[in-house]
């Protein structure tokens, strides 16, 4: 049976992740960004919260990491490389391991860019990753630490999985990345299409996350770098992907 999914908005404009398997009840959080929405969503559904996964070390990551350990006594996972700046895990993992959660093989993949040590979760079984501030729906994190090609390397895992994969974006930055996504690319009818069916969720204060990866694939203009369409409409033709994908991501920040 597939995992139950639910997105718990958070803060302003982050999301965090509930995932729930109705079978052994145990229960998954991927961030918490705050306590109050987070402990409400359990409540709601009389869930009780056995794993915390961490994407990265942003405050509006973890802030709620430790009231949520003392009061469900739940498993903090996070990235061993970045432990010192992590609150307290009782496991660190690294790219390519795997871990057991609800009761599912959950795969690490280590997604540095926006920070270095960022990391994602991906459940096979479910078709859905957790990518908090790597790839985002239209868009990718900025990047504070690492760099053009780290970030490239790590969007090129991302766009390898299964393009049915449902990505589980930290943040509602969707329709500010689409304004900027048409920029890029303004006659892309996939993408026209979907800015308009944005507009109508928001409308609605329906999240547009999670977003689907071959929606991503066919619309977000970071991980289109290695097409000659995205080369050439920013007059980089035949220049190398991370290249490319660099200066998108230098036009988006000062969009």
């Amino acid at each position: 049976m597939p995992l139950e999914i639910l997105t718990v908005p958070c803060r302003t404009d982050n999301y965090a992740f509930l995932i729930h398997n109705p079978d052994t009840d145990e229960t998954a959080l991927v961030d918490a960004p705050e306590l109050a929405p987070i402990e409400a969503a359990l409540e709601k559904h009389g869930w009780t919260l056995t794993d915390l996964l961490i994407t990265h070390h942003h405050y509006d990551h973890v802030e709620a990491v430790q009231p949520l350990r003392q009061t469900y006594n739940c498993k903090v996972i996070g990235a061993r490389a970045d432990v010192e700046r992590l609150p307290r895990l009782d496991h660190g993992v690294e790219d390519g391991d795997t871990l057991t959660i609800c009761g599912a093989q959950c795969q690490v993949m280590d997604v540095s860019g926006h920070t270095l040590g960022h990391l994602a979760f991906y459940f096979p079984s479910s078709d859905a990753v957790f990518t908090a501030d790597s790839l985002m729906a239209l868009g990718c994190g900025r990047l504070f630490e690492g760099t053009p090609e780290q970030m490239w390397t790590s969007l090129s895992k991302l766009k390898a999985l299964p393009p049915e994969t449902m990505v589980y974006s930290g943040h509602e930055y969707t329709q500010a990345n689409a304004k900027f996504a048409l920029t890029i690319e303004p006659d892309n009818a996939a993408l026209i299409s979907r800015v308009e069916q944005i507009a109508d969720l928001r409308r609605q204060n329906i999240p547009t996350v999670p977003s689907r990866l071959s929606d991503e694939l066919e619309t977000n203009p970071f991980l289109r770098a290695d097409l000659p369409v995205v080369q050439d409409a920013i007059h980089m033709k035949e220049q190398g992907a991370a290249q490319v994908f660099a200066e998108i991501r230098r036009q988006k920040d000062n969009f």
